[in-house]
């Protein structure tokens, strides 16, 4: 895949603030759109269909503690993932598992004793709080016991570029869909983006978000079928 400058430059070759026969940025330039289009990948982070892959990770717990921080340097030493999905779970040491019921904030809110000793932690609770260390908080109730491992299924941040010669690493598609885009963010307040453009940008991110859209799980609803355990994978 081609560096950030060829995305950058192509962009604004869309747009008519560069010609064809541009091949750098100047020092100023470079600065200025790394910090733009990063802008827009950090942006693009906080929308669930953009994200590509979930990521596994596992941690050891600790017993009666129900409070982790996570994040680089943290008890969960990670990358702070934006959001944590299901599923997750507990698994013991004869490597049996235990579903995790992920809450929001209500509800764990209204947990009342929210540091009661169990066995195996039922709910998980992702606080995205934000430290001046980067991390967050993940909170289990009740607290574990020892011996138990935690897995989470994590939305994590799209790439960030550190440089402008750094190389694009994602999925076909997306480098269209940052040249588009970008090129509509980097002439705002500098020239007219045509309705041709607009479109093209907005149909970029559509076909992504369309592969990217979770496949939806269906059951049957509990009164319906009786009490039983039905569903519309297994059936009966």
């Amino acid at each position: 895949m081609p560096s950030v400058s060829t995305v950058i430059l192509n962009s604004l070759i869309l747009t008519g603030e560069k010609s064809i026969q541009v091949t750098s940025l100047t020092t100023a330039e470079q600065d200025y759109h790394l910090s733009r289009i990063n802008s827009m990948m950090d942006s693009w982070s906080n929308e669930r269909m953009m994200i590509y892959q979930l990521s596994q990770t596992s941690f050891a717990l600790t017993a009666s503690q129900g409070s982790y921080t996570i994040g680089s340097g943290g008890d969960f030493n990670m990358t702070r993932p934006t959001k944590i999905v299901d599923p997750c779970f507990i698994r013991n040491t004869d490597g049996f598992d235990s579903g995790l019921t992920l809450l929001n904030a209500e509800a764990y809110g209204r947990i009342v004793d929210k540091t009661a000793d169990g066995t195996y932690p039922v709910y998980l609770f992702y606080d995205f709080g934000y430290s001046a260390t980067s991390t967050a908080t993940v909170r289990l109730w009740p607290e574990p016991a020892s011996g138990l491992t935690v897995f989470i299924n994590t939305l994590q941040s799209l790439q960030s570029f550190s440089t402008v010669s750094v190389t694009l690493q994602l999925p076909p598609g997306y480098q269209d869909a940052i040249e588009l885009n970008y090129a509509i963010r980097s002439a705002l307040g500098v020239v007219q983006v045509s309705p041709a453009l607009m479109d093209a940008a907005r149909r970029a991110k559509a076909v992504i978000k369309g592969l990217n859209a979770p496949a939806p799980v269906m059951r049957l609803d509990y009164a319906v079928a009786g009490g039983g355990t039905s569903n519309i994978l297994t059936g009966p």
